[in-house]
């Protein structure tokens, strides 16, 4: 068995994790869903890595996934501990030195991200009703609202700080009906950044709501590749 760290975007709420916690607690794992201090602006990386790294407290077999922002942090994590695993959902992928403020314009990200509305007919604006719970039901939908934490600017402003990616297995699975992050532009940002080629699940920007079962089934599955038996 595993432990599973559980590290959410923007917003840096705990419970957008519940699905895939219950799921995974269920098959006999230990998880660690982190809450991030994403409405205080004074909280940079090095507060959310320390955030992280006292939920895990003492805890090994660890398995570190980090979804949308998050991915800034994840790596951190393994920089600083013994990490079997990194899994990367719909992840932002830092460069040496970057800040979370300038990754989108050094990706492309909204030119991506307004080619994929226009092909898809629809009109490009930064509305979170369209870009993340499109896919998402209407009952997690409600029920998200009442945890629902604003994100300060202060992870963005962070130069992120390896001169390096960890050395750790890394595994990135990118959501084929992402509208924040297009599947082409992952593709090729993945490829630049990471030189792998990502996994692709059948899910919005939001997988650990919109498809819970398919999230956790991936990651099982990277998990055994470590342990086969």
């Amino acid at each position: 068995m595993a432990t599973y760290v559980l590290i959410p975007g923007a917003g840096g709420v705990a419970w957008y994790w519940h699905l895939v916690e219950l799921r995974l607690r269920a098959l006999g794992h230990d998880v660690v869903a982190v809450d991030l201090p994403a409405d205080d602006g004074s909280a940079g990386l090095a507060e959310y890595l320390r955030a992280t790294l006292e939920a895990i407290g003492g805890r090994t077999d660890l398995i570190v996934v980090g979804q949308s922002l998050g991915g800034f942090t994840a790596p951190l994590v393994c920089d600083r501990l013994r990490v079997d695993l990194l899994v990367l959902v719909a992840a932002m992928v830092p460069a040496p030195g970057e800040s979370g403020g300038q990754w989108w314009a050094n990706t492309g990200q909204e030119e991506a991200a307004r080619a994929a509305a226009e092909r898809d007919g629809r009109v490009w604006e930064f509305d979170t009703d369209v870009l993340f719970l499109h896919d998402v039901p209407p009952e997690l939908v409600a029920e998200g609202a009442r945890h629902e934490r604003e994100q300060s600017d202060g992870p963005f402003r962070d130069p992120w700080p390896l001169p390096r990616w960890p050395d750790v297995p890394t595994r990135f699975l990118l959501c084929t009906r992402d509208r924040l992050f297009p599947a082409e532009f992952q593709r090729r940002v993945v490829r630049e950044r990471l030189g792998i080629t990502p996994d692709e699940l059948d899910s919005g920007h939001l997988p650990a709501l919109a498809n819970p079962d398919g999230l956790v089934e991936r990651l099982e599955a990277y998990r055994s590749e470590l342990t086969p038996a």
